[in-house]
């Protein structure tokens, strides 16, 4: 009696023992297939470029609105009038930044500084002058300020520049400190230089914490620019206490509408730059 012919089997298939099986790591090599790599997630939704400037153009169209159907009086008109506006919400931006980019020229390199092995002794001493700074009221370090250097803008921009230093120095410091050592001594074994290790090493792997910290300076320093009034330096709180002692509430309704809706502003666009400026290889799922 002949044999029947043996089926073919698919490729891949076996037989043991009567039993088939089939072994996907054989073949053509489809068994294990490597996941296709996933697609990296956009840094920033359209919801988080859309929301906050539509609540934003939402909120200053009513106070348009508002102010349309308002009965001003005289004195009201006349703090209003003439390009007033405009020129302290300019004045109140132009504290903003400048203030801001004195932050970071003094925080960011002393926070570096204080990191290194020379300079790791001065570290509780900086920081204690920093709390003392953040710690004493606004408006009280811009009277003492206003006694030793006058009334102007420059005693209103010292004065906003030593209240938002703290932030970023215990950022940039905290940051610097949380890197991983064996990551450092990696890049020191591989022949790169002090200077390598910090700026390609270091630094990028603390930017998700400095900046952080450069996004709540901002903020406060759009805050204390209020104060600046106080010392001659103008801002919208030139606004704000012309209403208040005048007691004109669209003068004031104005002028904290435009600081609030400024603050909001300035925290957005330092959340988008912290997302763009962040390192993708920080970044969890890309």
């Amino acid at each position: 009696m002949s044999t029947p012919p043996t089926a073919r089997r698919p490729e891949g298939e076996h037989e043991a023992k009567g039993v088939a099986f089939r072994d996907d790591s054989e073949g053509d090599g489809r068994g294990e297939r490597e996941a296709p790599p996933t697609p990296p997630r956009r840094r920033i939704s359209w919801q988080k470029l859309t929301f906050l400037p539509a609540v934003l153009i939402a909120l200053l169209l009513a106070t348009w609105i508002w102010f349309q159907q308002a009965d001003l009086d005289a004195i009201s008109k006349n703090a209003l009038s003439n390009g007033q506006v405009s020129k302290a919400l300019w004045q109140h931006i132009q504290l903003t930044l400048i203030s801001t980019f004195f932050v970071l020229i003094i925080a960011i390199p002393s926070g570096i500084l204080l990191t290194r092995k020379a300079f790791r002794k001065l570290t509780p001493i900086a920081m204690t002058i920093a709390n003392m700074g953040q710690a004493t009221p606004a408006i009280g370090l811009l009277a003492l300020l206003v006694i030793w250097l006058g009334t102007g803008e420059k005693s209103a921009l010292i004065g906003i520049t030593i209240y938002a230093i703290l932030p970023v120095l215990s950022n940039t410091i905290a940051g610097l400190k949380a890197n991983d050592p064996t990551l450092l001594e990696a890049a020191r074994g591989i022949g790169m230089s002090p200077l390598g290790v910090l700026g390609q090493v270091e630094l990028p792997l603390a930017v998700p914490l400095i900046l952080a910290g450069v996004r709540t300076a901002l903020v406060l320093n759009v805050g204390t620019a209020t104060l600046a009034t106080f010392g001659g330096g103008g801002g919208l709180g030139v606004l704000i206490t012309t209403g208040i002692t005048t007691q004109r509430m669209p003068v004031l309704v104005l002028g904290a509408i435009l600081t609030v809706a400024l603050a909001l502003l300035v925290d957005w666009l330092a959340s988008l730059a912290e997302l763009l400026l962040r390192p993708r290889g920080l970044e969890v799922g890309t």
